[in-house]
Protein backbone atom coordinates (compact mmCIF):
# COMPACT_ATOMS: atom_id res chain seq x y z
CA UNK A 1 0.00 0.00 0.00
CA UNK A 2 1.34 3.21 -0.93
CA UNK A 3 1.68 5.63 1.55
CA UNK A 4 -0.67 8.74 1.33
CA UNK A 5 2.17 11.11 0.99
CA UNK A 6 4.62 9.47 -1.47
CA UNK A 7 3.78 11.47 -4.63
CA UNK A 8 1.40 14.07 -5.38
CA UNK A 9 2.13 15.06 -9.21
CA UNK A 10 0.71 15.94 -12.37
CA UNK A 11 -2.78 16.63 -11.42
CA UNK A 12 -5.93 16.70 -13.71
CA UNK A 13 -6.80 20.12 -14.64
CA UNK A 14 -10.48 19.18 -13.94
CA UNK A 15 -10.94 18.51 -10.62
CA UNK A 16 -14.48 17.26 -9.10
CA UNK A 17 -16.44 18.64 -5.76
CA UNK A 18 -16.76 16.09 -2.85
CA UNK A 19 -20.36 15.89 -1.71
CA UNK A 20 -19.42 17.25 1.61
CA UNK A 21 -16.19 18.75 3.36
CA UNK A 22 -14.19 15.87 3.98
CA UNK A 23 -10.44 18.25 4.52
CA UNK A 24 -9.66 21.39 5.45
CA UNK A 25 -7.74 23.72 2.91
CA UNK A 26 -4.11 23.06 3.13
CA UNK A 27 -2.32 25.95 4.73
CA UNK A 28 1.54 27.14 5.11
CA UNK A 29 2.91 27.79 9.11
CA UNK A 30 4.99 30.25 8.48
CA UNK A 31 7.12 30.66 11.59
CA UNK A 32 4.65 32.37 13.70
CA UNK A 33 3.97 35.51 11.65
CA UNK A 34 2.06 36.65 8.73
CA UNK A 35 3.85 36.72 5.50
CA UNK A 36 1.87 39.05 4.24
CA UNK A 37 3.92 41.67 7.10
CA UNK A 38 7.12 40.50 6.16
CA UNK A 39 8.45 43.30 5.00
CA UNK A 40 7.23 45.45 8.27
CA UNK A 41 9.57 43.09 10.31
CA UNK A 42 12.57 43.41 12.22
CA UNK A 43 15.69 41.85 11.58
CA UNK A 44 15.31 39.97 14.73
CA UNK A 45 12.08 39.04 14.01
CA UNK A 46 12.76 37.86 10.43
CA UNK A 47 15.72 35.84 12.02
CA UNK A 48 13.39 34.22 15.10
CA UNK A 49 11.02 33.08 12.19
CA UNK A 50 12.77 31.65 9.85
CA UNK A 51 14.69 29.51 12.65
CA UNK A 52 11.47 27.84 13.25
CA UNK A 53 10.56 24.61 10.71
CA UNK A 54 7.86 26.42 8.10
CA UNK A 55 5.34 23.61 6.67
CA UNK A 56 2.12 23.12 5.11
CA UNK A 57 -0.23 21.81 6.98
CA UNK A 58 -4.27 20.49 6.79
CA UNK A 59 -6.81 18.37 8.27
CA UNK A 60 -9.11 15.72 7.24
CA UNK A 61 -12.04 14.10 8.29
CA UNK A 62 -11.64 10.62 10.44
CA UNK A 63 -13.78 7.99 8.80
CA UNK A 64 -14.66 6.77 12.18
CA UNK A 65 -15.37 9.65 14.17
CA UNK A 66 -16.59 12.00 11.48
CA UNK A 67 -14.43 14.74 12.71
CA UNK A 68 -11.75 16.39 10.81
CA UNK A 69 -8.34 15.33 12.43
CA UNK A 70 -5.31 17.34 11.58
CA UNK A 71 -2.44 15.23 9.50
CA UNK A 72 1.45 15.15 10.01
CA UNK A 73 3.00 18.36 8.83
CA UNK A 74 5.09 18.44 5.73
CA UNK A 75 8.24 20.30 5.53
CA UNK A 76 10.20 17.86 3.46
CA UNK A 77 13.42 19.83 2.22
CA UNK A 78 12.04 23.12 2.52
CA UNK A 79 13.23 24.56 5.85
CA UNK A 80 16.79 24.15 3.90
CA UNK A 81 16.36 26.96 1.99
CA UNK A 82 17.44 30.26 4.15
CA UNK A 83 15.79 33.12 2.40
CA UNK A 84 12.16 33.64 3.15
CA UNK A 85 11.13 33.58 -0.77
CA UNK A 86 12.82 30.53 -1.84
CA UNK A 87 10.95 28.83 1.25
CA UNK A 88 7.34 29.94 0.82
CA UNK A 89 7.64 29.41 -2.94
CA UNK A 90 8.69 25.97 -2.42
CA UNK A 91 6.36 25.33 0.28
CA UNK A 92 3.63 26.95 -2.11
CA UNK A 93 3.88 24.69 -4.78
CA UNK A 94 3.47 21.45 -2.25
CA UNK A 95 0.56 23.01 -1.06
CA UNK A 96 -1.14 23.52 -4.39
CA UNK A 97 -0.03 20.04 -5.22
CA UNK A 98 -1.58 18.80 -1.63
CA UNK A 99 -4.82 20.95 -2.45
CA UNK A 100 -4.89 19.15 -6.08
CA UNK A 101 -4.10 15.79 -4.72
CA UNK A 102 -6.99 16.04 -2.15
CA UNK A 103 -9.66 17.42 -4.46
CA UNK A 104 -9.32 14.28 -6.66
CA UNK A 105 -9.93 11.73 -3.72
CA UNK A 106 -6.40 10.91 -2.08
CA UNK A 107 -7.34 9.69 1.45
CA UNK A 108 -4.94 9.54 4.21
CA UNK A 109 -7.05 6.57 5.21
CA UNK A 110 -7.45 4.26 2.03
CA UNK A 111 -5.10 2.42 0.23
CA UNK A 112 -4.54 5.24 -2.60
CA UNK A 113 -2.44 2.87 -4.77
CA UNK A 114 -5.24 2.65 -7.90
CA UNK A 115 -6.18 6.60 -7.50
CA UNK A 116 -2.10 7.24 -7.74
CA UNK A 117 -1.99 4.96 -10.41
CA UNK A 118 -5.19 6.56 -12.57
CA UNK A 119 -3.74 10.11 -12.08
CA UNK A 120 0.47 9.43 -12.61
CA UNK A 121 0.12 7.83 -15.54
CA UNK A 122 2.43 9.17 -18.96
CA UNK A 123 2.12 12.49 -16.30
CA UNK A 124 5.48 14.29 -15.46
CA UNK A 125 6.93 14.73 -11.90
CA UNK A 126 7.22 17.85 -10.36
CA UNK A 127 7.57 17.85 -6.74
CA UNK A 128 8.09 14.82 -4.46
CA UNK A 129 6.56 14.41 -1.00
CA UNK A 130 7.42 11.77 1.61
CA UNK A 131 6.59 11.93 5.12
CA UNK A 132 4.36 10.23 7.46
CA UNK A 133 3.21 6.67 6.79
CA UNK A 134 -0.76 6.42 6.73
CA UNK A 135 -2.41 7.29 9.56
CA UNK A 136 -3.63 4.69 12.24
CA UNK A 137 -7.48 4.80 12.19
CA UNK A 138 -8.68 4.75 15.82
CA UNK A 139 -12.17 3.46 16.75
CA UNK A 140 -14.93 5.63 17.71
CA UNK A 141 -15.11 4.70 21.14
CA UNK A 142 -11.37 4.88 22.14
CA UNK A 143 -10.65 8.45 20.19
CA UNK A 144 -11.68 10.68 23.23
CA UNK A 145 -9.95 13.31 21.67
CA UNK A 146 -10.21 14.24 18.29
CA UNK A 147 -6.85 16.27 18.86
CA UNK A 148 -3.64 14.71 17.90
CA UNK A 149 -2.53 12.21 20.70
CA UNK A 150 0.16 12.61 23.56
CA UNK A 151 2.46 10.54 22.18
CA UNK A 152 2.21 11.61 19.09
CA UNK A 153 2.27 15.08 19.93
CA UNK A 154 5.73 14.95 22.03
CA UNK A 155 7.11 12.76 19.10
CA UNK A 156 6.62 15.71 16.81
CA UNK A 157 8.09 18.40 19.56
CA UNK A 158 11.17 16.46 20.25
CA UNK A 159 11.70 15.88 16.67
CA UNK A 160 11.73 19.68 16.13
CA UNK A 161 13.59 20.24 19.57
CA UNK A 162 16.44 17.76 18.50
CA UNK A 163 16.91 19.90 15.47
CA UNK A 164 17.65 22.67 17.09
CA UNK A 165 19.70 21.65 20.01
CA UNK A 166 23.23 20.05 20.32
CA UNK A 167 23.44 16.53 20.79
CA UNK A 168 24.64 17.14 24.38
CA UNK A 169 21.47 19.18 25.25
CA UNK A 170 18.99 17.35 23.24
CA UNK A 171 19.76 14.52 25.10
CA UNK A 172 19.50 16.02 28.54
CA UNK A 173 16.04 17.58 27.44
CA UNK A 174 14.75 14.21 26.31
CA UNK A 175 15.36 12.46 29.72
CA UNK A 176 13.61 15.48 31.33
CA UNK A 177 10.53 15.17 28.76
CA UNK A 178 10.51 11.41 28.86
CA UNK A 179 10.56 11.41 33.02
CA UNK A 180 7.15 13.95 32.26
CA UNK A 181 5.99 11.00 29.69
CA UNK A 182 6.40 8.90 32.00
CA UNK A 183 4.55 10.49 34.83
CA UNK A 184 1.47 11.12 32.67
CA UNK A 185 1.26 7.12 31.55
CA UNK A 186 -0.54 6.15 34.61
CA UNK A 187 -3.14 8.78 34.06
CA UNK A 188 -3.75 8.44 30.69
CA UNK A 189 -3.46 6.43 27.63
CA UNK A 190 -1.31 8.20 25.81
CA UNK A 191 -1.85 6.94 22.19
CA UNK A 192 -5.58 7.57 21.78
CA UNK A 193 -5.90 10.12 24.52
CA UNK A 194 -5.51 13.81 22.84
CA UNK A 195 -2.76 16.37 23.59
CA UNK A 196 -5.32 18.94 24.57
CA UNK A 197 -6.31 16.55 27.70
CA UNK A 198 -2.91 17.54 29.53
CA UNK A 199 -3.71 20.24 32.22
CA UNK A 200 -1.63 22.89 33.76
CA UNK A 201 -2.62 21.08 37.20
CA UNK A 202 -1.16 17.60 35.70
CA UNK A 203 2.39 20.06 35.08
CA UNK A 204 2.31 21.43 38.48
CA UNK A 205 1.79 18.25 40.43
CA UNK A 206 4.79 16.51 38.11
CA UNK A 207 6.45 20.01 39.08
CA UNK A 208 5.80 19.49 42.64
CA UNK A 209 6.80 15.80 42.97
CA UNK A 210 9.93 17.42 40.89
CA UNK A 211 10.73 19.86 43.77
CA UNK A 212 10.01 17.43 46.80
CA UNK A 213 12.58 14.71 44.86
CA UNK A 214 15.48 17.10 43.78
CA UNK A 215 16.04 20.76 44.00
CA UNK A 216 14.48 24.01 43.13
CA UNK A 217 16.81 24.50 40.41
CA UNK A 218 16.14 20.97 38.91
CA UNK A 219 12.66 21.75 39.34
CA UNK A 220 12.65 25.41 37.37
CA UNK A 221 14.94 24.07 34.68
CA UNK A 222 12.28 21.02 34.39
CA UNK A 223 9.54 23.20 33.85
CA UNK A 224 11.77 25.51 31.06
CA UNK A 225 12.26 22.44 29.43
CA UNK A 226 8.37 21.41 29.39
CA UNK A 227 7.58 25.07 28.52
CA UNK A 228 9.68 24.64 25.44
CA UNK A 229 8.08 22.09 24.18
CA UNK A 230 4.65 23.11 24.35
CA UNK A 231 5.53 25.89 22.69
CA UNK A 232 6.32 24.19 19.98
CA UNK A 233 2.94 23.05 19.88
CA UNK A 234 2.01 26.29 20.02
CA UNK A 235 3.47 27.25 17.38
CA UNK A 236 2.68 24.26 15.23
CA UNK A 237 -1.03 25.03 15.81
CA UNK A 238 -1.01 21.89 17.79
CA UNK A 239 -2.24 23.19 20.72
CA UNK A 240 -4.26 26.46 20.99
CA UNK A 241 -1.53 27.66 24.44
CA UNK A 242 1.17 26.95 26.08
CA UNK A 243 0.08 27.19 29.47
CA UNK A 244 3.47 25.58 31.26
CA UNK A 245 5.05 29.06 30.63
CA UNK A 246 2.64 30.89 32.83
CA UNK A 247 3.30 28.69 35.77
CA UNK A 248 5.77 30.63 38.15
CA UNK A 249 9.32 30.44 38.35
CA UNK A 250 10.71 29.20 41.97
CA UNK A 251 13.92 30.91 43.55
CA UNK A 252 16.62 28.99 43.55
CA UNK A 253 20.29 29.63 44.95
CA UNK A 254 22.37 29.15 42.35
CA UNK A 255 25.36 26.61 43.13
CA UNK A 256 28.59 28.03 42.68
CA UNK A 257 32.21 26.98 42.56
CA UNK A 258 34.14 28.21 45.40
CA UNK A 259 37.80 29.93 44.16
CA UNK A 260 40.77 28.73 45.41
CA UNK A 261 43.37 29.87 47.57
CA UNK A 262 46.73 30.88 46.39
CA UNK A 263 48.31 27.70 48.75
CA UNK A 264 45.49 25.51 47.21
CA UNK A 265 46.10 26.37 43.26
CA UNK A 266 50.21 25.99 43.27
CA UNK A 267 49.71 23.03 44.82
CA UNK A 268 47.23 21.97 42.68
CA UNK A 269 49.46 22.92 39.71
CA UNK A 270 52.69 21.38 41.25
CA UNK A 271 50.75 17.91 41.19
CA UNK A 272 49.51 18.12 37.87
CA UNK A 273 52.61 19.21 36.74
CA UNK A 274 54.18 15.96 38.28
CA UNK A 275 51.42 13.65 37.58
CA UNK A 276 48.91 14.65 34.61
CA UNK A 277 50.80 17.09 32.29
CA UNK A 278 47.71 16.91 29.75
CA UNK A 279 45.14 17.27 33.07
CA UNK A 280 47.57 20.59 33.92
CA UNK A 281 46.89 21.84 30.39
CA UNK A 282 43.16 21.54 30.29
CA UNK A 283 43.26 23.65 33.88
CA UNK A 284 45.60 25.88 32.15
CA UNK A 285 43.14 26.85 29.36
CA UNK A 286 40.33 27.47 31.88
CA UNK A 287 42.24 29.40 34.18
CA UNK A 288 44.36 31.94 31.73
CA UNK A 289 41.99 32.19 28.51
CA UNK A 290 38.63 31.98 30.76
CA UNK A 291 36.98 29.21 28.83
CA UNK A 292 34.39 26.90 30.09
CA UNK A 293 35.77 23.09 30.45
CA UNK A 294 33.01 22.03 27.78
CA UNK A 295 34.68 24.92 25.36
CA UNK A 296 38.01 23.26 26.07
CA UNK A 297 36.81 20.01 25.30
CA UNK A 298 35.55 21.73 21.55
CA UNK A 299 38.75 22.58 20.69
CA UNK A 300 40.51 21.25 17.94
CA UNK A 301 44.19 21.63 16.62
CA UNK A 302 43.09 24.21 13.79
CA UNK A 303 41.77 26.81 16.22
CA UNK A 304 44.94 27.59 17.51
CA UNK A 305 46.71 29.82 15.44
CA UNK A 306 50.40 30.16 17.18
CA UNK A 307 51.61 32.75 14.73
CA UNK A 308 48.73 35.44 15.08
CA UNK A 309 48.57 33.87 18.93
CA UNK A 310 44.80 33.89 18.62
CA UNK A 311 42.11 31.26 19.78
CA UNK A 312 39.31 30.17 18.39
CA UNK A 313 36.35 28.78 20.66
CA UNK A 314 33.29 27.00 18.96
CA UNK A 315 30.61 28.43 22.06
CA UNK A 316 27.16 26.92 22.85
CA UNK A 317 24.81 28.07 20.09
CA UNK A 318 26.93 30.95 19.28
CA UNK A 319 29.85 32.78 16.47
CA UNK A 320 32.89 31.36 16.95
CA UNK A 321 34.66 33.31 19.39
CA UNK A 322 38.24 35.14 19.06
CA UNK A 323 40.67 35.64 21.85
CA UNK A 324 44.41 36.22 22.22
CA UNK A 325 46.68 33.33 23.81
CA UNK A 326 48.11 34.97 26.98
CA UNK A 327 52.23 34.75 26.84
CA UNK A 328 52.19 32.72 29.65
CA UNK A 329 49.89 29.90 27.67
CA UNK A 330 51.40 30.27 24.52
CA UNK A 331 54.91 28.79 25.81
CA UNK A 332 52.93 25.41 26.74
CA UNK A 333 51.81 24.51 23.43
CA UNK A 334 53.63 22.67 21.16
CA UNK A 335 51.37 21.58 18.18
CA UNK A 336 53.91 21.27 15.38
CA UNK A 337 53.01 18.33 12.85
CA UNK A 338 49.43 17.85 14.62
CA UNK A 339 46.41 17.50 12.08
CA UNK A 340 44.70 20.39 12.29
CA UNK A 341 41.10 18.18 12.68
CA UNK A 342 41.92 16.19 15.58
CA UNK A 343 40.92 17.22 19.14
CA UNK A 344 43.03 18.83 20.98
CA UNK A 345 42.63 17.04 24.27
CA UNK A 346 42.28 13.36 24.19
CA UNK A 347 42.82 11.31 27.28
CA UNK A 348 46.11 10.09 26.50
CA UNK A 349 47.64 12.61 23.82
CA UNK A 350 46.94 16.79 23.00
CA UNK A 351 46.17 16.44 19.60
CA UNK A 352 44.94 13.39 18.84
CA UNK A 353 41.29 10.42 17.93
CA UNK A 354 38.86 10.27 20.67
CA UNK A 355 35.16 8.86 19.56
CA UNK A 356 33.39 10.35 22.45
CA UNK A 357 30.81 13.21 21.86
CA UNK A 358 31.97 16.44 23.46
CA UNK A 359 29.77 16.14 26.69
CA UNK A 360 31.42 12.73 27.47
CA UNK A 361 35.00 14.55 26.81
CA UNK A 362 34.11 16.93 29.78
CA UNK A 363 32.74 14.55 32.08
CA UNK A 364 36.30 12.20 31.24
CA UNK A 365 38.17 15.77 32.51
CA UNK A 366 36.02 16.43 35.55
CA UNK A 367 35.99 13.00 36.81
CA UNK A 368 39.81 12.73 36.06
CA UNK A 369 40.29 16.09 37.95
CA UNK A 370 38.10 14.95 40.76
CA UNK A 371 40.40 12.42 41.86
CA UNK A 372 43.26 14.55 42.08
CA UNK A 373 40.94 17.33 44.38
CA UNK A 374 39.90 14.20 46.43
CA UNK A 375 43.33 13.54 47.29
CA UNK A 376 43.35 16.75 48.45
CA UNK A 377 40.48 16.69 50.20
CA UNK A 378 38.52 19.56 48.57
CA UNK A 379 34.71 19.15 48.54
CA UNK A 380 31.73 19.45 45.96
CA UNK A 381 32.10 22.80 46.20
CA UNK A 382 36.01 23.19 44.01
CA UNK A 383 36.05 21.99 40.64
CA UNK A 384 37.30 22.73 37.39
CA UNK A 385 35.22 25.85 37.12
CA UNK A 386 36.66 26.98 40.27
CA UNK A 387 40.34 27.92 38.11
CA UNK A 388 37.93 30.21 36.34
CA UNK A 389 36.56 32.20 39.32
CA UNK A 390 40.26 32.01 40.82
CA UNK A 391 42.40 33.86 38.07
CA UNK A 392 39.69 36.36 36.85
CA UNK A 393 39.60 37.63 40.85
CA UNK A 394 43.01 37.69 40.98
CA UNK A 395 43.02 39.29 37.81
CA UNK A 396 40.63 41.69 38.71
CA UNK A 397 42.58 42.44 42.10
CA UNK A 398 45.65 43.29 39.94
CA UNK A 399 43.55 46.00 37.70
CA UNK A 400 41.78 47.24 40.36
CA UNK A 401 45.37 48.34 42.39
CA UNK A 402 46.42 50.17 39.38
CA UNK A 403 43.06 51.51 37.75
CA UNK A 404 39.69 53.03 38.84
CA UNK A 405 37.14 50.67 39.21
CA UNK A 406 35.29 51.34 36.30
CA UNK A 407 39.02 51.26 33.86
CA UNK A 408 39.46 47.64 35.84
CA UNK A 409 36.17 46.42 34.68
CA UNK A 410 36.21 47.43 31.29
CA UNK A 411 39.56 45.41 30.50
CA UNK A 412 38.46 42.86 32.79
CA UNK A 413 35.41 42.21 30.72
CA UNK A 414 37.14 42.59 26.86
CA UNK A 415 39.49 39.49 28.97
CA UNK A 416 36.47 37.36 30.45
CA UNK A 417 33.90 37.63 27.21
CA UNK A 418 30.93 38.56 29.50
CA UNK A 419 28.30 40.45 27.15
CA UNK A 420 27.63 43.20 29.51
CA UNK A 421 28.92 45.24 32.01
CA UNK A 422 25.63 44.72 34.52
CA UNK A 423 26.76 40.92 33.97
CA UNK A 424 30.43 40.91 34.70
CA UNK A 425 29.26 43.25 37.70
CA UNK A 426 27.23 40.77 39.04
CA UNK A 427 29.52 37.65 38.43
CA UNK A 428 32.21 39.54 40.11
CA UNK A 429 29.51 39.85 43.34
CA UNK A 430 28.91 36.44 43.58
CA UNK A 431 32.53 35.57 43.38
CA UNK A 432 32.97 38.02 46.31
CA UNK A 433 35.72 39.54 44.42
CA UNK A 434 35.24 43.23 44.89
CA UNK A 435 35.49 43.97 48.64
CA UNK A 436 35.34 47.47 50.60
CA UNK A 437 38.51 48.43 52.45
CA UNK A 438 38.92 48.19 56.21
CA UNK A 439 36.90 50.44 58.06
CA UNK A 440 38.16 50.22 61.43
CA UNK A 441 38.37 53.50 61.71
CA UNK A 442 35.08 54.71 61.39
CA UNK A 443 34.16 52.06 63.89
Amino acid sequence: MSSFYTILRAVHANVYDLPMKQFSKPKIYTGGVDIANWGKLTAKEKEKALSKRWYVYFSYRHPETNLLVRQANIHWGANEYASKEDRFNYLNRIRIKIQSGLQLGFNPYLDNQPLYDSNTKDKSDDVVINVAEKPQVVPAAENKNPTISISKAFEIGLEQKKAMMSYDSYIKYRSRINKFLNDLAPRFNLETDGIDSITKKDVITFLSDTLVRTSPRNRNNTRTAISSLFQVLEDNDIIKENFVKKINVLKAIPERNKTYTLDQQLSLFKHLRENDPILLLFVKFISYNFLRPIEVCRLKVKDIDLEQRKLYVRAKNKAVKTKIIPEILLKDLKLANLEGERLLFTPEAIGGLWDANEGSRRDHFTKRFKKVKDQFGLGKEYGLYSFRHTFITKLYHEFIAKMTPSEAKGKLMLITGHATMKALEAYLRDLDAVMPDDYSEYL
